[in-house]
Protein backbone atom coordinates (compact mmCIF):
# COMPACT_ATOMS: atom_id res chain seq x y z
CA UNK A 1 0.00 0.00 0.00
CA UNK A 2 1.35 3.41 -0.97
CA UNK A 3 2.24 5.89 1.74
CA UNK A 4 0.02 9.00 1.79
CA UNK A 5 1.18 12.22 0.17
CA UNK A 6 -0.12 15.73 0.62
CA UNK A 7 -2.31 15.55 -2.48
CA UNK A 8 -3.71 12.08 -1.75
CA UNK A 9 -4.61 13.31 1.75
CA UNK A 10 -6.49 16.20 0.12
CA UNK A 11 -8.31 13.91 -2.32
CA UNK A 12 -9.41 11.63 0.51
CA UNK A 13 -10.73 14.42 2.72
CA UNK A 14 -12.49 15.96 -0.30
CA UNK A 15 -14.48 12.74 -0.73
CA UNK A 16 -15.70 12.94 2.87
CA UNK A 17 -16.01 16.71 3.33
CA UNK A 18 -15.99 18.14 -0.20
CA UNK A 19 -18.46 20.90 0.66
CA UNK A 20 -16.19 22.38 3.35
CA UNK A 21 -14.64 25.66 2.23
CA UNK A 22 -11.47 27.68 2.61
CA UNK A 23 -12.60 31.32 2.63
CA UNK A 24 -10.53 34.35 1.59
CA UNK A 25 -12.39 37.49 2.75
CA UNK A 26 -10.00 39.92 1.02
CA UNK A 27 -10.70 38.26 -2.34
CA UNK A 28 -14.38 37.69 -1.57
CA UNK A 29 -13.98 34.14 -2.71
CA UNK A 30 -13.93 30.62 -1.33
CA UNK A 31 -12.62 27.24 -2.44
CA UNK A 32 -14.45 24.08 -1.51
CA UNK A 33 -12.25 21.07 -0.84
CA UNK A 34 -13.76 19.46 -3.94
CA UNK A 35 -12.69 22.48 -6.03
CA UNK A 36 -9.24 22.56 -4.45
CA UNK A 37 -8.72 18.90 -5.32
CA UNK A 38 -10.07 19.07 -8.88
CA UNK A 39 -8.51 22.40 -9.87
CA UNK A 40 -5.08 21.51 -8.47
CA UNK A 41 -5.19 18.34 -10.58
CA UNK A 42 -5.81 20.33 -13.77
CA UNK A 43 -3.16 22.91 -12.84
CA UNK A 44 -0.67 20.08 -12.33
CA UNK A 45 -1.28 18.96 -15.90
CA UNK A 46 -0.57 22.48 -17.16
CA UNK A 47 2.62 22.77 -15.10
CA UNK A 48 3.74 19.39 -16.37
CA UNK A 49 3.28 20.72 -19.88
CA UNK A 50 5.64 23.55 -18.97
CA UNK A 51 8.29 21.00 -18.10
CA UNK A 52 7.95 21.02 -14.32
CA UNK A 53 8.23 17.59 -12.73
CA UNK A 54 9.53 15.43 -9.95
CA UNK A 55 12.34 16.93 -7.90
CA UNK A 56 11.96 20.46 -9.26
CA UNK A 57 11.80 23.36 -6.83
CA UNK A 58 9.42 26.18 -7.71
CA UNK A 59 9.38 29.56 -5.96
CA UNK A 60 5.99 30.98 -5.01
CA UNK A 61 5.53 34.71 -4.50
CA UNK A 62 2.03 35.02 -3.08
CA UNK A 63 -0.13 36.82 -0.56
CA UNK A 64 -2.77 34.96 1.45
CA UNK A 65 -4.91 34.01 -1.53
CA UNK A 66 -6.27 30.87 -3.25
CA UNK A 67 -3.40 30.77 -5.77
CA UNK A 68 -0.90 29.60 -3.19
CA UNK A 69 -2.88 26.54 -2.11
CA UNK A 70 -3.74 25.58 -5.68
CA UNK A 71 -0.09 25.75 -6.76
CA UNK A 72 1.06 23.88 -3.64
CA UNK A 73 -1.22 20.90 -4.23
CA UNK A 74 -0.53 20.94 -7.97
CA UNK A 75 3.21 20.71 -7.37
CA UNK A 76 2.59 17.92 -4.86
CA UNK A 77 0.94 15.86 -7.59
CA UNK A 78 4.05 16.23 -9.76
CA UNK A 79 6.52 15.29 -7.02
CA UNK A 80 7.81 18.86 -7.18
CA UNK A 81 8.49 21.23 -4.30
CA UNK A 82 7.16 24.69 -3.44
CA UNK A 83 9.44 27.29 -1.89
CA UNK A 84 7.30 30.02 -0.26
CA UNK A 85 8.93 33.40 -0.87
CA UNK A 86 8.02 36.27 1.47
CA UNK A 87 9.94 39.03 -0.32
CA UNK A 88 7.41 41.24 -2.08
CA UNK A 89 9.25 44.55 -2.23
CA UNK A 90 11.99 46.04 -4.39
CA UNK A 91 14.19 46.20 -1.29
CA UNK A 92 13.94 42.42 -0.99
CA UNK A 93 15.10 41.67 -4.55
CA UNK A 94 18.72 40.94 -3.62
CA UNK A 95 17.66 38.63 -0.82
CA UNK A 96 15.22 36.92 -3.16
CA UNK A 97 17.98 36.25 -5.68
CA UNK A 98 20.13 34.81 -2.91
CA UNK A 99 17.40 32.38 -1.87
CA UNK A 100 16.78 31.29 -5.45
CA UNK A 101 20.49 30.74 -6.00
CA UNK A 102 20.80 28.72 -2.79
CA UNK A 103 17.85 26.52 -3.71
CA UNK A 104 18.62 26.14 -7.40
CA UNK A 105 15.19 27.50 -8.33
CA UNK A 106 14.68 28.26 -12.01
CA UNK A 107 10.89 28.84 -12.02
CA UNK A 108 9.00 31.40 -9.93
CA UNK A 109 5.20 31.62 -9.83
CA UNK A 110 3.77 35.07 -9.04
CA UNK A 111 0.23 35.17 -7.63
CA UNK A 112 -2.68 37.04 -9.19
CA UNK A 113 -2.62 39.81 -6.59
CA UNK A 114 1.06 40.45 -7.28
CA UNK A 115 0.66 40.42 -11.06
CA UNK A 116 1.46 44.14 -11.28
CA UNK A 117 4.97 43.27 -10.06
CA UNK A 118 5.61 40.82 -12.89
CA UNK A 119 7.70 43.23 -15.06
CA UNK A 120 9.87 44.20 -12.09
CA UNK A 121 10.30 40.58 -10.96
CA UNK A 122 11.27 39.47 -14.49
CA UNK A 123 13.84 42.26 -14.64
CA UNK A 124 15.19 41.39 -11.17
CA UNK A 125 15.49 37.67 -11.96
CA UNK A 126 17.35 37.36 -15.25
CA UNK A 127 17.82 33.80 -16.43
CA UNK A 128 14.77 32.51 -14.59
CA UNK A 129 11.29 31.78 -15.84
CA UNK A 130 8.66 33.95 -14.13
CA UNK A 131 5.14 32.54 -14.44
CA UNK A 132 1.91 34.40 -13.71
CA UNK A 133 -0.44 32.35 -11.53
CA UNK A 134 -3.49 33.95 -13.14
CA UNK A 135 -2.52 32.56 -16.54
CA UNK A 136 -1.66 29.15 -15.11
CA UNK A 137 -4.95 28.93 -13.25
CA UNK A 138 -6.91 30.08 -16.31
CA UNK A 139 -5.25 27.58 -18.64
CA UNK A 140 -5.64 24.56 -16.39
CA UNK A 141 -7.67 22.42 -18.80
CA UNK A 142 -9.32 19.03 -18.55
CA UNK A 143 -6.12 17.01 -18.92
CA UNK A 144 -4.65 15.20 -15.96
CA UNK A 145 -1.01 14.96 -15.01
CA UNK A 146 0.99 11.82 -14.38
CA UNK A 147 0.73 12.00 -10.60
CA UNK A 148 3.38 10.62 -8.30
CA UNK A 149 2.58 8.26 -5.47
CA UNK A 150 4.33 5.69 -3.33
CA UNK A 151 6.44 5.29 -0.23
CA UNK A 152 9.52 6.71 -1.94
CA UNK A 153 7.74 9.97 -2.68
CA UNK A 154 6.32 10.39 0.83
CA UNK A 155 9.62 9.73 2.55
CA UNK A 156 12.12 11.23 0.12
CA UNK A 157 10.51 13.88 -2.11
CA UNK A 158 10.50 17.44 -0.81
CA UNK A 159 7.11 19.11 -0.89
CA UNK A 160 8.14 22.36 0.86
CA UNK A 161 11.47 24.17 1.07
CA UNK A 162 10.74 26.42 4.06
CA UNK A 163 13.19 29.24 4.68
CA UNK A 164 13.81 30.12 8.32
CA UNK A 165 12.95 33.59 9.56
CA UNK A 166 16.59 34.60 9.90
CA UNK A 167 16.19 36.15 13.34
CA UNK A 168 19.70 35.08 14.39
CA UNK A 169 21.44 34.15 11.13
CA UNK A 170 21.16 34.09 7.35
CA UNK A 171 17.86 32.36 6.43
CA UNK A 172 18.35 28.68 5.67
CA UNK A 173 16.22 26.46 3.46
CA UNK A 174 14.66 23.64 5.49
CA UNK A 175 13.90 20.54 3.40
CA UNK A 176 10.49 19.08 4.26
CA UNK A 177 9.12 15.88 2.75
CA UNK A 178 5.52 14.72 2.47
CA UNK A 179 6.17 12.44 5.45
CA UNK A 180 7.53 15.37 7.51
CA UNK A 181 4.50 17.53 6.76
CA UNK A 182 1.89 14.84 7.34
CA UNK A 183 3.56 13.92 10.65
CA UNK A 184 3.31 17.46 12.00
CA UNK A 185 -0.31 17.76 10.83
CA UNK A 186 -1.16 14.55 12.71
CA UNK A 187 0.60 15.88 15.81
CA UNK A 188 -1.30 19.17 15.74
CA UNK A 189 -4.62 17.40 15.14
CA UNK A 190 -3.91 15.03 18.03
CA UNK A 191 -2.68 17.78 20.35
CA UNK A 192 -5.81 19.91 20.11
CA UNK A 193 -8.31 17.16 19.28
CA UNK A 194 -9.28 18.96 16.09
CA UNK A 195 -12.49 17.80 14.36
CA UNK A 196 -14.66 19.04 11.46
CA UNK A 197 -16.91 20.63 14.11
CA UNK A 198 -14.24 23.31 14.65
CA UNK A 199 -13.81 26.53 12.69
CA UNK A 200 -10.25 27.55 11.92
CA UNK A 201 -9.06 31.09 11.26
CA UNK A 202 -5.66 32.60 10.54
CA UNK A 203 -4.20 35.90 9.40
CA UNK A 204 -0.62 34.61 9.55
CA UNK A 205 1.16 34.66 6.18
CA UNK A 206 1.06 31.37 4.28
CA UNK A 207 4.78 31.71 3.58
CA UNK A 208 5.39 31.35 7.35
CA UNK A 209 5.46 27.85 8.85
CA UNK A 210 2.86 28.57 11.55
CA UNK A 211 0.48 30.06 8.99
CA UNK A 212 1.02 27.38 6.34
CA UNK A 213 0.94 24.21 8.43
CA UNK A 214 -1.76 25.48 10.76
CA UNK A 215 -3.96 26.07 7.71
CA UNK A 216 -3.10 22.70 6.15
CA UNK A 217 -4.02 20.95 9.39
CA UNK A 218 -7.48 22.45 9.17
CA UNK A 219 -7.91 21.69 5.47
CA UNK A 220 -6.80 18.06 5.77
CA UNK A 221 -9.10 17.52 8.76
CA UNK A 222 -12.16 18.83 6.92
CA UNK A 223 -12.39 21.97 9.06
CA UNK A 224 -13.87 25.17 7.57
CA UNK A 225 -11.01 27.68 7.33
CA UNK A 226 -10.91 31.43 6.87
CA UNK A 227 -7.63 33.00 5.77
CA UNK A 228 -7.31 36.74 6.26
CA UNK A 229 -4.41 38.81 5.06
CA UNK A 230 -1.91 39.83 7.75
CA UNK A 231 -2.80 43.48 7.10
CA UNK A 232 -6.41 42.79 8.12
CA UNK A 233 -5.15 42.15 11.63
CA UNK A 234 -2.20 44.54 11.84
CA UNK A 235 -4.16 47.57 10.55
CA UNK A 236 -7.33 46.86 12.54
CA UNK A 237 -6.92 44.31 15.36
CA UNK A 238 -10.26 45.25 16.91
CA UNK A 239 -12.07 44.82 13.58
CA UNK A 240 -10.46 41.42 13.06
CA UNK A 241 -11.46 40.33 16.56
CA UNK A 242 -15.04 41.42 15.92
CA UNK A 243 -15.21 39.23 12.81
CA UNK A 244 -13.56 36.37 14.69
CA UNK A 245 -16.04 36.59 17.56
CA UNK A 246 -19.13 37.05 15.39
CA UNK A 247 -18.05 34.20 13.10
CA UNK A 248 -17.93 31.68 15.94
CA UNK A 249 -14.37 30.57 15.19
CA UNK A 250 -12.86 28.06 17.60
CA UNK A 251 -9.16 27.88 16.67
CA UNK A 252 -6.62 30.56 15.79
CA UNK A 253 -2.79 30.69 15.86
CA UNK A 254 -1.03 33.93 16.79
CA UNK A 255 2.35 35.13 18.09
CA UNK A 256 2.61 36.80 21.49
CA UNK A 257 2.67 40.36 20.11
CA UNK A 258 -0.79 39.86 18.59
CA UNK A 259 -2.37 39.47 22.01
CA UNK A 260 -0.73 42.76 23.05
CA UNK A 261 -2.17 44.43 19.94
CA UNK A 262 -5.68 43.24 20.83
CA UNK A 263 -5.44 44.68 24.35
CA UNK A 264 -4.22 47.97 22.93
CA UNK A 265 -6.90 48.09 20.20
CA UNK A 266 -10.01 47.26 22.24
CA UNK A 267 -10.90 49.76 25.02
CA UNK A 268 -11.54 48.06 28.35
CA UNK A 269 -15.12 49.31 28.47
CA UNK A 270 -15.82 47.71 25.07
CA UNK A 271 -14.32 44.28 25.74
CA UNK A 272 -17.61 42.83 26.99
CA UNK A 273 -19.22 43.50 23.60
CA UNK A 274 -17.07 40.71 22.08
CA UNK A 275 -18.22 37.13 22.57
CA UNK A 276 -15.03 35.07 22.91
CA UNK A 277 -16.66 32.17 24.75
CA UNK A 278 -16.50 29.92 21.68
CA UNK A 279 -12.71 30.28 21.33
CA UNK A 280 -11.49 26.74 22.07
CA UNK A 281 -7.77 26.86 21.15
CA UNK A 282 -5.81 30.14 21.23
CA UNK A 283 -2.32 29.17 20.06
CA UNK A 284 0.50 31.41 21.27
CA UNK A 285 3.86 30.69 19.68
CA UNK A 286 6.46 31.67 17.04
CA UNK A 287 8.18 34.14 19.40
CA UNK A 288 9.00 34.44 23.14
CA UNK A 289 5.89 34.36 25.32
CA UNK A 290 5.67 36.97 28.09
CA UNK A 291 3.95 36.40 31.43
CA UNK A 292 2.69 39.98 31.61
CA UNK A 293 1.22 39.77 28.09
CA UNK A 294 -0.84 36.73 29.05
CA UNK A 295 -2.05 38.08 32.37
CA UNK A 296 -2.99 41.43 30.84
CA UNK A 297 -4.89 39.73 28.01
CA UNK A 298 -6.74 37.42 30.40
CA UNK A 299 -7.86 40.28 32.61
CA UNK A 300 -8.76 42.56 29.72
CA UNK A 301 -10.96 40.02 27.92
CA UNK A 302 -12.49 38.25 30.92
CA UNK A 303 -15.69 40.31 30.37
CA UNK A 304 -15.79 38.91 26.81
CA UNK A 305 -15.96 35.36 28.13
CA UNK A 306 -12.36 34.45 27.25
CA UNK A 307 -11.29 31.42 29.30
CA UNK A 308 -7.53 31.44 30.10
CA UNK A 309 -7.56 27.63 29.92
CA UNK A 310 -7.91 27.80 26.12
CA UNK A 311 -4.57 29.60 25.71
CA UNK A 312 -2.09 27.07 24.34
CA UNK A 313 1.50 28.27 24.80
CA UNK A 314 3.53 26.21 22.33
CA UNK A 315 7.02 25.75 20.92
CA UNK A 316 7.95 24.88 17.37
CA UNK A 317 10.39 25.62 14.58
CA UNK A 318 10.72 25.17 10.83
CA UNK A 319 13.34 22.44 11.23
CA UNK A 320 10.66 20.27 12.87
CA UNK A 321 8.16 21.31 10.16
CA UNK A 322 6.30 23.15 12.93
CA UNK A 323 5.03 21.56 16.15
CA UNK A 324 7.45 20.43 18.89
CA UNK A 325 5.71 20.81 22.26
CA UNK A 326 2.12 21.46 23.38
CA UNK A 327 0.83 21.77 26.94
CA UNK A 328 -2.22 19.73 28.00
CA UNK A 329 -5.38 20.92 26.31
CA UNK A 330 -7.62 22.89 28.65
CA UNK A 331 -5.00 23.47 31.36
CA UNK A 332 -3.99 27.02 30.54
CA UNK A 333 -0.47 28.53 30.78
CA UNK A 334 1.85 27.55 33.62
CA UNK A 335 4.47 29.98 34.91
CA UNK A 336 7.80 28.98 36.46
CA UNK A 337 9.48 31.65 38.60
CA UNK A 338 13.24 31.18 38.86
CA UNK A 339 16.28 33.05 40.09
CA UNK A 340 17.44 35.25 37.22
CA UNK A 341 21.13 35.30 38.19
CA UNK A 342 21.39 31.54 38.69
CA UNK A 343 19.72 30.99 35.32
CA UNK A 344 22.09 33.30 33.42
CA UNK A 345 25.34 32.65 35.29
CA UNK A 346 25.11 28.97 36.29
CA UNK A 347 22.54 27.64 33.84
CA UNK A 348 20.28 26.33 36.61
CA UNK A 349 16.57 27.13 36.99
CA UNK A 350 16.30 27.61 40.75
CA UNK A 351 12.65 28.04 41.82
CA UNK A 352 11.82 31.21 43.79
CA UNK A 353 8.72 33.06 44.85
CA UNK A 354 7.30 35.42 42.28
CA UNK A 355 7.92 38.36 44.60
CA UNK A 356 11.57 37.45 45.27
CA UNK A 357 14.22 39.96 44.13
CA UNK A 358 15.59 38.94 40.74
CA UNK A 359 12.73 36.56 39.96
CA UNK A 360 12.19 35.76 36.28
CA UNK A 361 8.94 34.24 35.07
CA UNK A 362 9.11 31.67 32.26
CA UNK A 363 6.08 30.27 30.49
CA UNK A 364 5.88 26.50 30.11
CA UNK A 365 5.40 25.35 26.52
CA UNK A 366 4.39 21.77 27.26
CA UNK A 367 5.65 18.31 26.41
CA UNK A 368 6.66 16.75 23.08
CA UNK A 369 3.84 16.29 20.57
CA UNK A 370 2.90 12.96 19.02
CA UNK A 371 6.00 11.21 17.62
CA UNK A 372 8.51 13.79 18.88
CA UNK A 373 11.47 13.01 21.14
CA UNK A 374 13.14 15.87 23.02
CA UNK A 375 16.18 16.19 25.24
CA UNK A 376 18.18 18.98 26.87
CA UNK A 377 21.90 18.50 26.22
CA UNK A 378 25.19 20.30 26.68
CA UNK A 379 25.46 22.62 23.64
CA UNK A 380 29.25 22.30 23.66
CA UNK A 381 29.22 18.52 23.32
CA UNK A 382 28.26 16.49 20.29
CA UNK A 383 25.39 14.69 21.97
CA UNK A 384 24.96 11.59 24.01
CA UNK A 385 23.96 12.69 27.51
CA UNK A 386 20.78 14.48 28.49
CA UNK A 387 21.01 17.04 31.33
CA UNK A 388 19.08 16.81 34.57
CA UNK A 389 15.78 18.60 35.19
CA UNK A 390 16.19 22.36 35.69
CA UNK A 391 19.59 22.40 33.98
CA UNK A 392 19.78 24.76 31.00
CA UNK A 393 21.09 23.30 27.76
CA UNK A 394 20.34 23.09 24.07
CA UNK A 395 16.95 21.78 23.00
CA UNK A 396 17.56 18.78 20.72
CA UNK A 397 14.96 16.81 18.77
CA UNK A 398 14.26 13.74 16.72
CA UNK A 399 11.07 12.43 15.15
CA UNK A 400 9.15 11.94 11.90
CA UNK A 401 8.54 15.65 11.32
CA UNK A 402 12.22 16.62 11.74
CA UNK A 403 13.98 17.75 8.56
CA UNK A 404 16.78 15.78 6.95
CA UNK A 405 18.76 19.04 6.73
CA UNK A 406 19.24 22.43 5.12
CA UNK A 407 20.04 23.62 1.64
CA UNK A 408 23.19 25.66 2.17
CA UNK A 409 24.68 28.53 0.17
CA UNK A 410 26.06 26.12 -2.41
CA UNK A 411 22.68 24.44 -2.88
CA UNK A 412 23.81 21.22 -1.22
CA UNK A 413 22.53 19.47 1.88
CA UNK A 414 23.93 20.27 5.30
CA UNK A 415 22.84 18.39 8.41
CA UNK A 416 22.46 20.22 11.76
CA UNK A 417 22.64 17.04 13.84
CA UNK A 418 24.67 15.68 16.73
CA UNK A 419 26.84 12.61 16.25
CA UNK A 420 24.04 10.44 17.66
CA UNK A 421 21.39 11.85 15.32
CA UNK A 422 19.53 14.59 17.22
CA UNK A 423 18.60 17.92 15.60
CA UNK A 424 20.45 20.87 17.14
CA UNK A 425 17.90 23.69 17.45
CA UNK A 426 20.20 26.39 18.83
CA UNK A 427 17.51 27.17 21.42
CA UNK A 428 18.33 27.07 25.13
CA UNK A 429 15.89 25.73 27.67
CA UNK A 430 15.26 23.36 30.55
CA UNK A 431 12.75 20.74 31.61
CA UNK A 432 10.80 20.98 34.87
CA UNK A 433 8.45 18.10 35.68
CA UNK A 434 8.72 17.08 32.03
CA UNK A 435 7.61 20.46 30.68
CA UNK A 436 9.85 22.54 28.41
CA UNK A 437 10.76 26.14 29.22
CA UNK A 438 12.68 28.18 26.62
CA UNK A 439 15.23 30.61 28.05
CA UNK A 440 16.68 32.09 24.84
CA UNK A 441 18.84 31.53 21.77
CA UNK A 442 22.42 30.40 22.24
CA UNK A 443 23.68 32.85 19.58
CA UNK A 444 22.00 35.74 21.39
CA UNK A 445 23.41 35.11 24.89
CA UNK A 446 25.09 38.32 26.09
CA UNK A 447 28.47 38.24 27.83
CA UNK A 448 29.57 41.52 29.39
CA UNK A 449 32.91 41.53 31.21
CA UNK A 450 32.54 37.86 32.07
CA UNK A 451 28.92 38.04 33.25
CA UNK A 452 26.12 36.32 31.32
CA UNK A 453 22.82 38.02 30.51
CA UNK A 454 19.80 36.87 28.58
CA UNK A 455 18.70 39.70 26.27
CA UNK A 456 15.10 39.07 27.34
CA UNK A 457 16.05 39.93 30.92
CA UNK A 458 17.16 43.40 29.83
CA UNK A 459 14.20 43.87 27.48
CA UNK A 460 11.54 42.61 29.87
CA UNK A 461 12.66 45.16 32.47
CA UNK A 462 11.50 48.01 30.20
CA UNK A 463 9.15 46.74 27.51
CA UNK A 464 5.97 47.65 29.44
CA UNK A 465 7.15 51.21 30.08
CA UNK A 466 4.93 53.86 28.50
CA UNK A 467 7.83 55.18 26.42
CA UNK A 468 8.36 51.85 24.62
CA UNK A 469 6.18 51.61 21.52
CA UNK A 470 4.29 48.29 21.38
CA UNK A 471 6.89 46.58 23.63
CA UNK A 472 9.49 46.77 20.82
CA UNK A 473 13.04 46.83 22.12
CA UNK A 474 16.23 44.82 21.74
CA UNK A 475 19.37 44.46 23.84
CA UNK A 476 22.89 43.50 22.77
CA UNK A 477 26.53 43.98 23.77
CA UNK A 478 28.60 46.40 21.70
CA UNK A 479 32.38 46.51 21.58
CA UNK A 480 34.40 49.48 20.41
CA UNK A 481 37.98 50.63 20.75
CA UNK A 482 38.51 53.35 23.32
CA UNK A 483 40.81 55.65 21.34
CA UNK A 484 41.88 57.54 24.42
CA UNK A 485 43.17 54.38 26.06
CA UNK A 486 44.58 52.23 23.30
CA UNK A 487 46.39 49.94 25.70
CA UNK A 488 43.09 48.81 27.20
CA UNK A 489 41.87 47.59 23.81
CA UNK A 490 38.14 47.11 23.32
CA UNK A 491 35.58 48.82 25.52
CA UNK A 492 32.27 46.95 25.80
CA UNK A 493 28.87 47.97 27.09
CA UNK A 494 25.25 46.92 26.94
CA UNK A 495 22.98 48.68 24.45
CA UNK A 496 19.20 48.89 24.63
CA UNK A 497 17.43 50.12 21.51
CA UNK A 498 13.73 50.89 21.98
CA UNK A 499 11.12 52.19 19.60
CA UNK A 500 9.16 55.16 20.93
CA UNK A 501 6.43 57.48 19.70
CA UNK A 502 7.26 60.11 22.32
CA UNK A 503 8.40 63.62 21.26
CA UNK A 504 12.14 64.03 20.99
CA UNK A 505 12.13 66.53 23.86
CA UNK A 506 11.08 63.68 26.17
CA UNK A 507 13.80 61.28 25.04
CA UNK A 508 16.45 62.16 27.67
CA UNK A 509 14.01 61.65 30.57
CA UNK A 510 12.63 58.46 28.99
CA UNK A 511 16.11 57.06 28.42
CA UNK A 512 17.10 57.74 32.02
CA UNK A 513 13.94 56.03 33.28
CA UNK A 514 14.68 52.94 31.15
CA UNK A 515 18.25 52.85 32.49
CA UNK A 516 16.89 52.99 36.04
CA UNK A 517 14.50 50.11 35.36
CA UNK A 518 17.30 47.89 34.04
CA UNK A 519 19.59 48.91 36.91
CA UNK A 520 16.91 47.96 39.43
CA UNK A 521 16.15 44.61 37.76
CA UNK A 522 19.68 43.47 36.94
CA UNK A 523 22.10 45.70 38.81
CA UNK A 524 23.49 46.68 35.40
CA UNK A 525 24.91 50.21 35.40
CA UNK A 526 26.76 50.48 32.10
CA UNK A 527 23.79 50.73 29.73
CA UNK A 528 23.55 52.84 26.59
CA UNK A 529 19.90 53.60 25.66
CA UNK A 530 18.94 54.51 22.10
CA UNK A 531 15.40 55.64 21.30
CA UNK A 532 14.26 55.31 17.69
CA UNK A 533 11.05 55.95 15.78
CA UNK A 534 8.31 53.30 15.52
CA UNK A 535 8.95 50.57 12.92
CA UNK A 536 12.69 51.30 12.86
CA UNK A 537 14.03 48.08 14.42
CA UNK A 538 14.86 45.36 11.88
CA UNK A 539 12.40 42.48 11.80
CA UNK A 540 12.12 39.15 10.04
CA UNK A 541 9.43 38.42 7.45
CA UNK A 542 7.42 36.77 10.24
CA UNK A 543 7.63 39.86 12.46
CA UNK A 544 10.35 38.82 14.92
CA UNK A 545 12.73 41.51 16.09
CA UNK A 546 16.29 40.87 14.89
CA UNK A 547 18.72 41.56 17.73
CA UNK A 548 21.82 40.69 15.73
CA UNK A 549 20.79 42.87 12.79
CA UNK A 550 20.09 45.72 15.21
CA UNK A 551 23.56 45.24 16.71
CA UNK A 552 25.07 45.45 13.23
CA UNK A 553 23.08 48.62 12.45
CA UNK A 554 24.28 50.22 15.69
CA UNK A 555 27.90 49.28 15.01
CA UNK A 556 27.68 50.80 11.53
CA UNK A 557 26.11 54.05 12.69
CA UNK A 558 22.63 53.29 11.40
Amino acid sequence: MDEPTLHTALDEIAVEHGEVTVDFPADRTALSLTELSARSRRIAAHLQGLGIGRGDRVGALSTNEPDFLLILFALSRLGACVCPLPMHSREGAARLVGVLDDAGIKDVVVSSRLAKMLPFIEEALPGRRVLGAAEILAQGGQDEADEVSGADVAAECEIVLQYTSGSTSHPKGVRLTHANVLATLRAIRDGIRLTPADRNSSWLPLFHDMGLFGTLTGILTGVPCTIWRPSAFVKDPAGWLRQFADGGYTVSPMPNFAYDYLVEAVPADEAASYDLSRWRVAFNGAEPIAVDSLETFFGHFAPAGFDPRVMLTVYGLAEATLAVTFPPLGRGPRFDWVDRAALAERGVAVPVERTAPGARGLVGVGRPVLGMDLRIADPDSDGGVALDDRSVGEVQLRGPSVTAGYVDDAGTLTQPFTADGWLRTGDLGYLADGELHITGRRKEMLILRGDNYYPDDVESAVRTDEAVHRRRCVAFVHQERDRGQERHGEREFMVLVAETDRPEAEHPASAERLRALVRKALGLHDLHVVLVAPDTLPRTTSGKLQRLAARSDFANGR
